[in-house]
């Protein structure tokens, strides 16, 4: 039951040694951590080349303008390149807690009707770590689930090659692989699967690409016009209705509004 943890990596010096030195640490079982660099340009792959004979890592040479499709791109070689029959993403700037691999392993052997798991994110600070309570949103006003970010995501191998086969649409430059994963997942289960532990340390830094859309931003609208794009591009892709939402209308009546 080899596991495959996938750690995409761009210019993370500050935090790429601890979070292997922290995988090595906290998950015992029978595992290969593979990291995909997208060419960094700072002391990334020297610390990469110290821990040879503990990871695999390869440079991603396909890198676009875009850090979303980068990391796509970034995650899906990884996957390729993997062995294991369960896959944990983690991004290079955070970590697991101690037994989340136990028990999102557990789960997955306990429910083979589960695919793909959302375990819950310890938001860390520099100098607090926030524990925010999850509360999944009604879909009578909106499209999607809420969803938990990228290294809080494990997926079965098998399922992981069905599902990027649909998500690698080279368009929606501002959509991450996050919710791409949740929006098809939703679409093909009809739900979201929250395993509602908190497992992983979401590390909060001020470069983060999220800082840039900020709520009811111009943005934030743009991004979210490309949000119901993507649902709709998927819905038909996998033969599935497209409900017309309040949401999805003044989305598109504000983005006509600001591109005029």
């Amino acid at each position: 039951m080899k596991l495959s943890i996938i750690i995409p990596c761009y210019n993370e010096e500050k935090t790429i040694n601890e979070v292997i030195f922290k995988i090595n640490k906290v998950c015992i079982y029978d595992k290969e951590i593979i990291v995909i660099d997208d060419i960094s340009t700072d002391h990334s792959l020297q610390i990469l080349e110290k821990y040879k004979n503990k990871i695999r890592y390869y440079i991603n040479k396909r890198k676009t303008k875009y850090g979303s499709f980068n990391q796509i791109e970034s995650y899906h070689s990884g996957i390729l390149k993997s062995n294991g029959k369960y896959l944990f993403l983690l991004d290079s700037d955070d970590y697991f807690k101690k037994d989340k691999v136990k028990f999102i392993i557990n789960k997955f052997i306990e429910s083979s009707s589960i695919k793909i798991l959302f375990d819950l994110p310890l938001l860390k600070f520099q100098k607090k770590i926030i524990k925010n309570k999850f509360i999944q949103k009604k879909f009578f006003f909106s499209n999607w689930p809420r969803f938990t970010p990228q290294s809080c995501i494990s997926i079965e191998k098998n399922y992981s090659k069905e599902i990027f086969k649909i998500l690698k649409i080279k368009k929606y430059p501002t959509l991450w692989l996050d919710f791409r994963i949740a929006t098809i997942s939703f679409l093909q289960f009809k739900k979201i699967y929250i395993y509602k532990k908190y497992l992983t340390y979401y590390r909060q830094l001020n470069n983060s690409a999220s800082k840039n859309y900020k709520t009811f931003s111009r943005n934030w609208w743009i991004r979210r016009n490309e949000a119901h794009e993507f649902f709709s591009d998927i819905s038909k892709k996998i033969k599935i209705n497209n409900r017309m939402t309040l949401d999805k209308i003044t989305t598109k009546l504000i983005n006509i509004f600001i591109n005029e």
